[in-house]
């Protein structure tokens, strides 16, 4: 998830792009080892002795590598340039749409073929997971770094995937419009189907949106199967608003947004109102959006990235997920797509630590029940709500 700013941090990463520079002398620059997880050591590493035993220098034409992510991705280009450099790399990027419509690409152009459309996927949550794993899209690999990352955020015993970062999913609001119309905010799920708030929310369609699909997942997870049906036709009749994917809600329907749409409610993350008030054109004293983070209204989105099968490029895509890993780009993240890291160690921006609302009560499921129902459960509300 990211809102629309400016580059922020300069300073910081330059100071890294400095250190890897220093880093390339062979003289005095130590090798990269297997057990190194720390993303300037990698790098000093490869400025001397390149992938796969392959020497980099100045007339070694750069590798390319090719990584395909959902719309919201971003990262600090001066954290990419510094990796292309020490790396003697150029990577590009593949901006696909939703998570759910990325996946679809890379099943259609990916699943069975000997050349992939990319050499890593950046994105995929414990919602689609499954589905590609169904799919045998990724080759494991196992990361030094992920000896750190606590347990509840791996996914797959197999490595196919590792985390990368989370979020919460949940309800935002207009605080503006509410206090002009002097509506209290809703508490709960079925709040939402009082006539009170028609035409009032604007929510994303699970088969092509991770937000979707993870509010989908959160109103199954509180309500139960039967309960949740009902609460979806409650939800069509009091005239819910269906986008095809986040920023199109955020961005055009949302009256909290830069869009100023006409809805003043939205499924979107908890951290979206600190990025609205961080990169707020003016100076405000509060964010102008809040998030509904009551009890059965959150689900804890976790985003993880794996190589695929059959690249060319299996060293390089590994030094990737490594620099994913790394403690430069787990901090970076919170600012850049407002999302928190999975690395322990990485420390987040004191404003961004301020603004995000804390909250212990979140929705989740087992892996192996979302594989098993997801597609039922996709189908069944595209029934519901769009027949």
């Amino acid at each position: 998830m990211r809102i629309m700013k400016k580059n922020v941090r300069v300073i910081f990463v330059l100071m890294i792009i400095l250190a890897l520079l220093t880093a390339c002398n062979p003289e005095t620059a130590p090798g990269r080892t297997e057990g190194s997880d720390d993303f300037l050591n990698q790098s000093r590493g490869s400025c001397v002795s390149g992938y796969a035993g392959q020497p980099t220098n100045a007339t070694t034409k750069p590798q390319q590598l090719t990584v395909m992510t959902h719309d919201s991705f971003s990262v600090s280009r001066d954290l990419i340039i510094a990796f292309e450099t020490a790396n003697n790399a150029t990577i590009t990027f593949i901006k696909s749409g939703d998570t759910g419509s990325a996946l679809n690409r890379l099943i259609l152009t990916s699943a069975t073929s000997e050349q992939p459309e990319a050499d890593v996927f950046y994105g995929i949550d414990n919602t689609f997971l499954s589905r590609a794993l169904d799919h045998q899209l990724f080759d494991p690999y196992q990361p030094a770094t992920l000896k750190k990352i606590p347990e509840v955020f791996k996914l797959d015993q197999h490595f196919n995937v590792v985390p990368i970062n989370y979020a919460d999913v949940c309800i935002n609001y207009d605080k503006a419009w509410f206090d002009e119309h002097d509506l209290p905010i809703p508490q709960t799920l079925n709040d939402l189907i009082n006539p009170i708030y028609k035409g009032l929310l604007v929510i994303e369609n699970p088969a092509t949106s991770s937000p979707g699909l993870c509010f989908l997942m959160a109103t199954i997870a509180e309500l139960k199967e039967d309960t949740a049906r009902n609460f979806w036709i409650s939800l069509k009749e009091n005239d819910v608003v269906i986008a095809s994917d986040w920023e199109t809600a955020y961005y055009t329907h949302f009256s909290g947004s830069s869009g100023k749409g006409h809805c003043p409610m939205v499924v979107s993350y908890a951290t979206s109102p600190a990025a609205e008030w961080i990169y707020a054109e003016t100076q405000l004293d509060e964010s102008p959006t809040g998030s509904i983070v009551e009890p059965g209204m959150v689900w804890r989105q976790i985003e993880c990235a794996g190589i695929l099968k059959n690249t060319p490029n299996r060293a390089l895509a590994e030094l990737f997920i490594d620099f994913l890993l790394s403690k430069a780009f787990q901090e970076d993240i919170p600012l850049q797509m407002f999302v928190y890291p999975v690395l322990p160690e990485a420390a987040l921006p004191p404003e961004f630590e301020l603004l995000t609302q804390a909250h212990d009560s979140y929705n989740t499921m087992n892996p192996s029940e979302i594989a098993e129902n997801r597609d039922r459960w996709v189908n069944d509300w595209t029934e519901w709500m769009l027949d």
